[in-house]
């Protein structure tokens, strides 16, 4: 199995003795196996000095974190776009691809726990000092799928929390996941998908998984499912019409809500099939 890292290196609501903003990186492993244990997952923080805030001091981080974890990832996923360039370029030097994405579910939990009990038990924290804003995304204009690529037909369905256990015994061509009980749901817990079929399902799941999936939502405005990729791509899906799919799209996201965003994108061949071209299980970010 792959190893797949995700990283932040930003400021925090911290000063040094100067009054300054002290920086951290924190790195950590992407779980790719449904079963993995969230516990389980590599973790790596270290504070950076305001005045060593660049690509050579995060390189040497980076270098340290694969010292410590025995393992070099062969992806590091990161979310603030105005990083990016300090980013790319220290993981470029290590030989490491480093891509910004809406899939980093891991290191969005971390982050808000050390918000809470970590960085307020840290001498010269400030409530009031708020890292600088930035947005997590730029929302982009809609695409089309490649019309070689577009669904025949596609469904809403859900599945309780523990099918996914068995998850590794599914026949799936491409795909990812991630252990639900990292999100604290109940094995009960219903989560919403959308099922895409198409005669081309192999092309389709594969493209897709090209795009660093991040998740699928329902545009109520515009009536569109949108798929949505990278750092702020977005596709449609489908162009909703009746009345009937509309309510079945709404629950669609209500479900989402009360599964914490929690949900799937899969593609079959024919609503016949056993086996997935693609599967994915999503969290949408708030």
């Amino acid at each position: 199995m792959s190893i797949v890292w995700e990283l932040d290196f930003y400021s925090r609501p911290i000063l040094d003795e100067n009054q300054k903003k002290i920086w951290e990186v924190l790195i950590c492993e992407s779980p790719l196996d449904p079963r993995q244990s969230g516990e389980d997952l590599f973790k790596y923080a270290q504070f950076c000095p305001n005045q060593q805030v660049n690509s050579i001091w995060l390189r040497t981080a980076i270098e340290e974190a694969i010292a410590q974890s025995q393992q070099t990832p062969q992806k590091i996923r990161f979310f603030r776009r105005q990083m990016s360039n300090m980013i790319v370029k220290a993981c470029e030097e290590l030989g490491i691809p480093a891509q910004a994405s809406r899939r980093t579910y891991t290191i969005d939990r971390w982050l808000q726990q050390r918000m809470l009990g970590f960085y307020p038990k840290q001498p010269g924290y400030q409530p009031t000092v708020a890292a600088s804003a930035f947005v997590r995304y730029q929302p982009q204009t809609p695409q089309p799928l490649p019309d070689a690529l577009e669904g025949q037909k596609w469904a809403f369905v859900t599945l309780e929390a523990a099918a996914f256990e068995e998850m590794d015994e599914w026949e799936i061509d491409f795909g990812e996941a991630f252990p639900l009980s990292m999100m604290g749901l109940e094995p009960e817990t219903r989560i919403p998908g959308i099922i895409i079929f198409s005669p081309r399902a192999t092309p389709l799941a594969g493209w897709m998984s090209g795009l660093e999936l991040a998740f699928v939502r329902f545009d109520g405005l515009s009536s569109r499912l949108l798929l949505e990729t990278g750092a702020s791509d977005s596709w449609i899906l489908a162009n909703i019409k009746d009345a009937q799919t509309v309510t079945e799209a709404k629950g669609f996201e209500s479900t989402k809500e009360q599964a914490q965003m929690v949900h799937f994108l899969a593609v079959q061949s024919s609503p016949t099939s056993e086996a997935f071209a693609g599967f994915w299980l999503l969290q949408e970010l708030k």
